[in-house]
């Protein structure tokens, strides 16, 4: 293909990795029946339909009548076979050139998605496993079925063949023909599903999708994924948080702000509120600066002094931006660079790093 159809397919691809419409039911079960056919299988008896890579997990979980995980033959297989074919045609350094300019354009920002829905399937059923009390024997009932259910769990998430997300390395070969023309229809047209000998679990696609310019899952009034039975992920900036969290972002004070022990979750409340707004409501007065940062003091009342120092992240974001990071330190501190070695755990002496991350 020249660049220019290479550019329009990978358009076609990466917007069916990034569609959050429902499913084409019937055309995503002919894609199933057709990657059984093109394995030398015979179609599953039935198709079941799951609103979410979670509902099917715990429809799996429960079914006894699937028969055995046919992924290998129907997607592994024919993917190394195609692959091994365009090796062969292309060369080494030629198959690398095309991975290059189709599916690895693709690769990251799914795979990224994939690993995120992975972990929210696993957190979210885990939830529902009794948690062991910390001072539990570790052969504990308990604590054995929470080992047990995440096992099967991990199982279960890594057997899908995964639909939409399949989009990356499918990019990279021809779907108008066999052997790969069922799993580029069900691509097309649904999320996850696993295939069996007995039965098909197949996943609706999800309704909500917001990322920031950078790919990452990003949302601050609601769910940045999110499926038709309820499964869904919070993010900021890529950042999971729990959706309570962003309920409270409207209503967020500098007091709310500062009482938050969690560090990742402070950075997201002040990059919400505002730095220099929350510097403003919160009366702080910047003490110093040099090379390393700037550094804030917070005075409270009855408390002792938040002194927190403003640094760079040295190393720009995927999108081009620097992060602004805030470094809580001791009351004590008089001088950026002492809060900074400070984090270190060395003194602003000793401080004189060969290269900054």
């Amino acid at each position: 293909m020249v660049a220019s159809e290479v550019s329009e397919a990978n358009g076609f691809w990466r917007a069916c990795a990034a569609r959050a419409t429902p499913a084409d039911r019937v055309a995503a079960e002919k894609g199933v029946r057709l990657a059984y056919r093109r394995a030398g299988l015979d179609e599953p008896e039935r198709v079941v339909w799951a609103g979410s890579p979670r509902e099917a997990v715990t429809l799996i979980r429960a079914m006894t009548d699937t028969g055995p995980s046919v992924r290998d033959a129907v997607r592994t297989t024919p993917w190394a076979a195609e692959r091994a074919r365009l090796h062969q045609e292309l060369g080494a350094a030629g198959w690398s050139a095309h991975w290059g300019a189709t599916g690895g354009r693709l690769w990251e920002t799914t795979r990224s998605l994939v690993d995120r829905i992975r972990q929210g399937v696993l957190d979210d059923l885990l939830g529902t496993v009794p948690v062991p009390e910390p001072t539990a024997d570790a052969e504990a009932p308990e604590r054995l079925e929470r080992k047990r259910a995440r096992a099967e769990i991990q199982l279960i998430l890594l057997d899908a063949v995964l639909g939409q997300h399949d989009a990356p390395w499918l990019a990279a070969f021809p779907t108008d023909r066999a052997p790969l023309d069922g799993l580029g229809e069900v691509c097309r047209t649904a999320g996850w599903w696993w295939p069996f000998a007995e039965v098909a679990v197949v996943c609706e696609r999800p309704v909500t999708l917001t990322r920031d310019e950078a790919g990452r899952l990003d949302n601050g009034a609601g769910p940045a994924l999110a499926f038709p039975d309820g499964f869904a992920l919070y993010a900021w900036r890529g950042m999971p948080v729990p959706a309570a969290f962003l309920a409270e972002l409207a209503a967020l004070t500098p007091e709310r702000i500062r009482a938050e022990e969690n560090a990742e979750l402070r950075r997201v409340m002040l990059e919400h509120y505002g730095y220099d707004r929350y510097l403003t409501d919160s009366g702080a007065q910047p003490i110093d600066r040099d090379e390393t940062g700037t550094l804030w003091r917070i005075s409270l009342a009855g408390d002792e002094a938040v002194v927190m120092v403003e640094v760079l992240n040295s190393t720009p974001e995927p999108d081009g931006t620097v992060r602004t990071y805030w470094l809580r330190v001791p009351p004590s501190t008089r001088t950026a660079r002492e809060g900074v070695a400070w984090t270190f755990g060395v003194s602003a002496q000793e401080y004189q790093p060969l290269r900054e991350t």
